[in-house]
């Protein structure tokens, strides 16, 4: 029997703002001794009372837009209770009943749609650190301002799950939502696993598997899910719904609890935050400031760039924000030059950090069409372009100092190839491209170069070469 796997993905995708959801605290623990980034509202003592961060609503509204999904003018926060030592109050603040986000949808570098159903605001739980025979509590991380965003069960494969979440983290980080950082936990994915019988009407029994921070991590784990549950199933076994863990060391998942409904965290309405009301036109004026988006920039350069090169290229916000700057007819060289010489030679933490400014990039882009810089000349300016030394002298002055700027004065390369074919050892060659042997040019050429220390035009010596031979 053949087996349909459906996928769904829970994304929480921690918001940039400097201070927490509900405290004037600081929202980078990265680095920060454990339970120094807390106040009294986040341990939660008596009668210390939240108060809602604007600036991540303000977020959650770029976030929304840059999913294609409706921003809900009215929206109002809950209490989603449970009992755990990372979580003092004993409750999460979340939106349960009325999220700030509605439906919309992300569509893939293939072109396929996954469906939004919703994403909501709410504070993060802490932290627990597990050892032999106890566990440490760190609350920094508590009240951390999140969107969880919620697809619809439209995925249907691992690589698909891959390319959403690799699209997802594009989108929160091209729009500033999200500094995006998944090593330390900016993007977090749950997914939602379950397979069913082709033509059945209704899915099957899912598990969740949580806390998924790599692209690569969500496709090996829904591979894993899905062989796992088909092979159950053949067996005559049931698949249990529960919440699994995952494993990049064993390539597995496991077993952790049963998962919970919703009628098991008790919701209720937050009492001591009212609710959210926006205006229609400060949700334009804000969805107005959304940036170029990665099918904006798919649109700018398709049919210019390879598929492939371009889907790397965006792996990169800020180095396409300065290929918008980058007038048009040069950001194509830029793009390639960008992947070959930096991508493919693995350097782009190395090259990326620091960025050439667009003026110098405009004059490179400039120099290579106005033919005064030959392909290979273009490369090695652009690569002095990172040398720390070389910063701020401009292209120009670079590809100057470096001596590889073309001679396209005519009237100067005719002297040097009149030079080049008075001498007796280029005389054979001559006589055999008269002859018809065109692949001597090549010899020609190479003379004239060499007279030349590099600098000629090789297209313009060619020419002139035909001209006097012909």
């Amino acid at each position: 029997m053949k087996y349909i796997p459906t996928i769904g993905i829970e994304c929480h995708v921690q918001l940039a703002t400097k201070t927490k959801l509900f405290s004037e605290v600081d929202n980078d623990a990265r680095g920060k001794e454990p339970n120094s980034c807390v106040s009294p509202v986040d341990y939660a003592l008596p009668g210390m009372l939240p108060r809602l961060n604007g600036e991540a609503v303000r977020l959650a509204i770029l976030a929304g837009r840059a999913m294609n999904c409706k921003i809900n003018l009215e929206s109002r926060f809950d209490r989603k209770h449970y009992f755990y030592p990372d979580s003092p109050k004993g409750y999460q603040i979340t939106q349960f009943y009325h999220p700030i986000i509605g439906a919309g949808y992300v569509e893939l570098p293939s072109g396929k749609r996954v469906a939004i159903e919703h994403a909501h605001l709410e504070g993060d739980a802490g932290k627990l650190t597990h050892f032999d025979t106890y566990s440490l509590v760190d609350l920094n991380r508590v009240d951390t301002p999140l969107i969880e965003i919620v697809s619809m069960p439209d995925i249907h494969s691992a690589k698909d799950a891959h390319d959403y979440c690799k699209e997802l983290w594009r989108l929160m980080v091209y729009a500033g939502v999200s500094y995006g950082d998944l090593y330390n936990g900016n993007m977090r994915f749950d997914v939602n696993v379950s397979i069913a019988p082709e033509g059945a009407t209704e899915l099957g029994t899912r598990t969740e598997v949580k806390n998924l921070n790599s692209f690569r991590s969500v496709e090996r784990a829904a591979e894993y899910e899905i062989a796992r549950q088909t092979k159950l199933l053949e067996s005559g076994e049931k698949i249990i719904q529960e919440t699994r863990g995952w494993s990049d060391a064993t390539g597995k998942t496991t077993g952790q609890r049963s998962k919970e409904e919703a009628k098991d965290y008790r919701y209720m309405p937050e009492p001591d935050i009212p609710p959210i009301r926006l205006s229609s036109e400060f949700v334009e004026d804000e969805s107005t400031k959304l940036p170029l988006m990665p099918a904006d920039y798919r649109k700018k350069f398709g049919g210019k760039l390879a598929g492939d090169t371009l889907e790397v290229l965006l792996d990169y916000p800020e180095l396409m924000r300065k290929l918008g700057e980058v007038a048009d007819e040069g950001a194509v060289l830029l793009s390639n030059l960008f992947a070959s010489v930096l991508l493919a030679e693995e350097k782009s933490a190395e090259y990326l950090n620091d960025l050439p400014s667009a003026e110098d990039l405009n004059e490179l882009c400039k120099m290579n069409l106005d033919k005064e810089l030959s392909s290979t000349a273009t490369k090695d300016v652009f690569l002095h372009l990172f040398d720390p030394q070389m910063r701020g002298r401009g292209t120009r002055t670079i590809a100057k100092e470096l001596g590889i700027i073309q001679e396209n004065d005519m009237g100067a390369l005719e002297v040097i190839v009149d030079i080049v074919l008075a001498k007796p050892e280029t005389a054979k060659a001559q006589a055999d491209f008269k002859a018809g042997e065109e692949k001597v040019i090549g010899f020609l050429v190479g003379q004239v170069m060499k007279e030349s220390h590099g600098k000629a035009n090789p297209s313009a010596v060619q020419e002139i070469l035909r001209k006097k031979l012909s």
